[in-house]
């Protein structure tokens, strides 16, 4: 199954602009309270088969962990359960940290 990516300055663009997206971060509690992108949602990797209804499939969703792979998963995850505008981001939150905002620190 072939998981479509998003760059890290792609998302910024849909950030800048105010774009209706859900940006899902899937880490656990302890990487949210150190760091976070602020416009994210956080359903841990975990709880996303039960919490499926809080996430609208009518938009783009665009998954990031730490570093892309667990998110790989959840968007695997959701393209089976009839999601179809889904998004990998690439690197995940320490590409964002690296290339976006350095002022983030990543567990």
């Amino acid at each position: 199954m072939a998981i479509q990516e998003i760059s890290v300055n792609e998302l910024h663009e849909k950030v800048k602009n105010n774009n209706d997206f859900i940006l899902l971060d899937v880490r656990n509690i302890q990487e949210i309270l150190y760091s976070k992108i602020n416009v994210s949602i956080h359903i841990p990797m975990n709880e996303i088969p039960e919490r499926l209804d809080e996430l609208n499939k009518d938009k783009t969703i665009v998954v990031h962990c730490k570093s892309g792979k667990r998110s790989a998963k959840v968007c695997e995850f959701l393209i089976q359960n009839n999601f179809t505008n889904v998004k990998n981001l690439a690197g995940g939150i320490k590409a964002w940290a690296s290339e976006i905002d350095p002022s983030i620190d990543v567990l």
